[in-house]
């Protein structure tokens, strides 16, 4: 945190502390809240994001932690427009996989035993279950994306770290290849684990939890940050210090980097794929040419 932050944090006003405590787990909580009797209706899904996205800009104009990342109107625009392809893109790849790959994944199931995913008990241990092995088969692809240069390049990553202002929009400003990757998680635990309607609050508590680690805003890191990903850990995660960049996988679920031992407390100061944020053009073709001053890929 800079020194005009730090200044900036003591001038906050009482209920900032609420804020910083609060507002994370409040988020999650009023996204099941939301989830639990509109489990048949996925268009909740977009409402309970787009809400918490609504709570999170508005906070980081009042309090922003860094004041110098509050991002412009026209930014926050191209962002958003990035959100809303890649929200698109998404929807797409979601109807690829369930008709492409419901049958003979729903095979492989049949014919390996895989049918284990538990049918009854407790909704909220489900939820939890899915959420955290979501959040697992995520570690190793967002691991893998930062370990061989291949993956980043196709998948586009590159994109999602090319951002030297942070906000809670980013948190799904990536490129359209990658929406193959994200939605591998919820696809192999519906298609081949035969999860049910827990993935559903799963996928919604990453994005809400995405959300929150992406925003400019001070926020809590202890005690919760045992288990939950803060945008402390996350802010780092991000940085263009190669070293600092490859820790923090986990974009919801921190307590796989602490198993896996990629996990680093440590907050940072700037953030993106080098010294220069590429236009969103190049931030595009970013699969195709990476600029000469990248420093963070593999």
């Amino acid at each position: 945190m800079t020194k005009r932050s730090e200044v900036q944090s003591e001038r906050a006003p009482r209920w900032a502390r609420a804020v910083e405590y609060g507002l994370q787990p409040a988020l999650l909580a009023a996204a099941l809240l939301v989830w639990l009797p509109n489990r048949d209706r996925p268009e909740l899904f977009l409402f309970a994001v787009a809400a918490a996205q609504g709570v999170l800009g508005v906070l980081e104009h009042l309090l922003p932690a860094r004041p110098d990342w509050v991002q412009r109107p026209g930014e926050k625009l191209a962002n958003l427009g990035l959100v809303v392809g890649f929200t698109a893109c998404a929807g797409a790849v979601t109807a690829l996989y369930r008709g492409g790959l419901s049958e003979p994944l729903g095979e492989l199931r049949a014919g390996l035993g895989l049918d284990l995913w538990p049918s009854s008990g407790p909704l909220a241990a489900r939820v939890a279950l899915a959420f955290l092995a979501s959040e697992l088969v995520w570690y190793w692809i967002h691991r893998s994306e930062h370990r061989f240069a291949w993956l980043w390049r196709v998948s586009g990553h590159g994109l999602h770290h090319s951002f030297q202002r942070l906000n809670a929009i980013n948190f799904n400003a990536n490129h359209p290849l990658e929406a193959f990757w994200i939605l591998i998680p919820a696809t192999l635990l519906s298609l081949l684990f035969g999860a049910g309607e827990e993935v559903g609050a799963a996928v919604l508590l990453v994005a809400v939890n995405a959300s929150v680690a992406h925003s400019n805003l001070r926020l809590n890191a202890r005690g919760i940050g045992w288990l939950l990903t803060t945008n402390t850990h996350h802010l780092r995660h991000h940085s263009r210090v190669f070293e600092e960049s490859n820790t923090n996988y986990g974009c919801a679920a921190i307590v796989w980097d602490r198993v896996f031992g990629t996990f680093a407390p440590e907050a940072v100061r700037e953030t993106g794929i080098g010294p220069s944020e590429p236009r969103l053009w190049q931030k595009l073709l970013l699969p195709i040419r990476q600029p000469g001053d990248v420093t963070v890929a593999p």
